[in-house]
């Protein structure tokens, strides 16, 4: 699949896949999510030889399901959350985090 191909399919510009590519620009949860239903590859495609890095999270091994993008509440949180504007983005990112601490 050419990039221009991968582009539409995602609804992007061929141009922010080669940013992607290149590294110049960073790849979303939710890009990265439509990126692999586009090529029909489970997101853990994109994390191969990773396998033991879930477990190595901190926190209650419950508390987090061990695939996170395949969790549809986590991806709904997550495109939720991207669609705050910034600066409320990063209080409430603050807040979440304090809250974890508590808990």
């Amino acid at each position: 699949m050419t990039q221009q191909q991968l582009a539409e399919k995602v609804g992007i510009k061929f141009q922010q896949i080669q940013k992607y590519e290149t590294g110049a620009n960073r790849v979303s949860a939710s890009r990265l999510w439509d990126i692999s239903d586009s090529l029909e590859v489970p997101i853990s495609f994109f994390f191969e030889g990773l396998e033991g890095a879930a477990a190595e999270v901190s926190g209650p091994a419950d508390a987090m399901p061990v695939d996170l993008m395949g969790d549809k509440e986590a991806l709904d949180l997550v495109r939720s959350y991207y669609a705050i504007p910034e600066n409320q983005r990063k209080r409430l990112f603050e807040l979440a985090r304090v809250l974890s601490d508590v808990a």
